[in-house]
């Protein structure tokens, strides 16, 4: 594997728990990428234990509201790792800062890997964690492997489908596509002449008076002392401004509607998001999905509790409990 570089000193956007031991790992996916993650274990757990990987949101870092589930859910009984993606973070991977729908979803399966063969894990109860963009990761990889009982996809956007249709499907047509991916491909050719990548930029900053709620509400995270870190693309300047191009022709919750495993989708009453959730879960079949609204939520309070409690960590602990066993 890639020799990463760590930090080993404690700077999450959260403060440390006492209740969990924490350190840092790698793990490779099969792509032969090295990701970084967090582990978080319960302190005096005697016997295997139930598993959860953790990634998101799109653009984050795992110091942030990732690893802010993970150190909590770890409090509550599970083994769990927060992640970097590939390209990202503290993760392997150039170039740097590039997305990829299916490697993004592999890097899930790899994380299960991992955990299948860690021997504090009983690998027959094993789920994932996937917030904003990794929400859809999540179920994709949900669809493919069958070694995950159960999923959680928190305040999830499905970025194959905002890439192509813009935001509330507002440019969903052909013409609004050809048009951004006219505007991508030239940046390719200016890329590859200057060998180096440009990037999209991150939450706009200053924020501008006329920014709609959702940019606002972004802001409050990502660019205060709130969520901000100095690994986070959100928080600094972005991915590379081609990334998209692949999430455009590849939707990613095509056969959401043949996991078998437990799913549940939780997301705001008030998030911008909140269609996503709703749309992924009428695609999903069988007893054994939920939806759950968090009343009065909007999109980033489901990623640090907005100041108010929002992520409902003993429902999220209950449905993993219940189906982890």
């Amino acid at each position: 594997m890639q020799t990463l570089k760590l930090e080993e000193k404690w700077d999450k956007t959260f403060a440390k728990s006492e209740k969990v031991e924490h350190t840092k790992v790698i793990f490779h996916n099969r792509y032969g990428l090295t990701l970084a993650a967090d582990l978080y274990l319960p302190k005096n757990s005697g016997e295997k234990l139930p598993a959860i990987a953790v990634s998101g949101p799109f653009g984050a870092v795992k110091e942030q509201a990732a690893g802010l589930y993970a150190q909590t859910l770890a409090e509550m009984g599970f083994l769990t790792i927060a992640f970097d993606p590939s390209f990202t973070g503290e993760s392997g991977g150039e170039p740097r800062y590039v997305a990829s729908p299916d490697i993004n979803t592999e890097d899930f399966c790899a994380a299960v890997d991992f955990l299948s063969c860690d021997e504090r894990v009983d690998p027959e109860r094993i789920g994932i964690l996937g917030i904003c963009g990794w929400g859809g990761m999540a179920l994709n990889a949900a669809a493919m492997d069958t070694r995950i009982k159960a999923t959680v996809a928190s305040t999830m956007y499905d970025m194959t489908r905002v890439n192509a249709n813009g935001y509330f499907d507002s440019e969903n047509s052909a013409e609004a596509r050809y048009a951004k991916k006219q505007a991508m491909n030239a940046q390719r050719t200016l890329d590859y002449k200057s060998e180096s990548y440009a990037r999209a930029g991150g939450v706009v900053d200053p924020l501008p008076d006329d920014a709609p709620f959702f940019v606002k509400d972004y802001y409050d995270y990502y660019k205060t002392k709130r969520g901000y870190h100095v690994r986070s693309l959100n928080s600094n300047d972005g991915w590379n401004t081609t990334s998209s191009l692949s999430f455009m022709n590849m939707p990613i919750l095509a056969y959401a509607g043949e996991i078998r495993s437990a799913v549940l989708i939780v997301c705001g009453e008030k998030a911008h998001s909140r269609y996503f959730s709703e749309d992924a879960f009428k695609k999903l079949e069988g007893e054994n999905k939920e939806l759950l609204v968090v009343p009065g939520a909007v999109h980033t309070d489901l990623y640090d509790g907005g100041g108010k409690n929002a992520i409902p960590f003993d429902k999220i602990a209950a449905f993993f409990a219940a189906h982890l066993k």
